[in-house]
């Protein structure tokens, strides 16, 4: 019994320690980019030693994987929950839509991590990569199947559907809020 207490507390410290280096790394990421992003410098801003970044984190790419992963899980469980998608699709589909374009604009920290996605993705294609097989691709994958579940809305390509209306969504936070176009083609996120 005391076996399990102590097993279960260091889980939970575990835990918390990974965490922890997780938002030392997120403030990195976003402070010096990819490139400019060390594991001293996750280390330091984690405060914890390389050795603790090392033990949980084989490397870089493993770090920003699992930070991508965790991002993307936490935003698509936001968003869809854990439960399939059910009910009236005029229902579902703009609660859908306006949970995820909430969310896209108030998550700062998230708009400016895709910033640095995008911005070292010439370099290191395989981190855009990432995002697109941890987050847009499930969404699609959702998108596509509760509209094919869905034979009254007559649409004919499900898949192409889905990517529409995420994309739509992509392009209104990129060209409103990362890239400053509010002031220059302005447009209110309910229309």
């Amino acid at each position: 019994m005391v076996h399990e207490r102590v097993t279960e507390i260091e889980h939970d410290n575990s835990l918390d320690k990974v965490e922890q280096i997780l938002q030392g790394a997120m403030h990195e990421f976003l402070v010096h980019g990819y490139a400019g992003t060390s594991m001293d410098r996750v280390a330091a801003s984690a405060g914890v030693s390389k050795a603790t970044v090392y033990s949980y984190f084989q490397d870089k790419p493993g770090l920003f994987k699992a930070l991508v992963e965790k991002l993307a899980q936490q935003r698509f469980y936001s968003i869809f929950g854990t439960e399939p998608l059910e009910g009236d699709p005029k229902i579902v589909l703009r609660r859908l839509i306006t949970k995820a374009l909430n969310q896209m604009l108030k998550d700062e920290e998230f708009r400016a991590f895709k910033r640095v996605v995008i911005g070292e993705s010439g370099r290191f294609p395989e981190l855009a990569q990432l995002c697109i097989v941890c987050l847009i691709k499930p969404t699609i994958e959702t998108l596509k199947s509760y509209l094919t579940s869905h034979a009254e809305l007559k649409i004919p390509d499900p898949e192409a559907t889905a990517r529409i209306l995420v994309g739509s969504l992509v392009h209104y936070v990129m060209t409103q809020e990362m890239m400053h176009g509010k002031e220059i083609i302005p447009m209110e996120s309910d229309r």
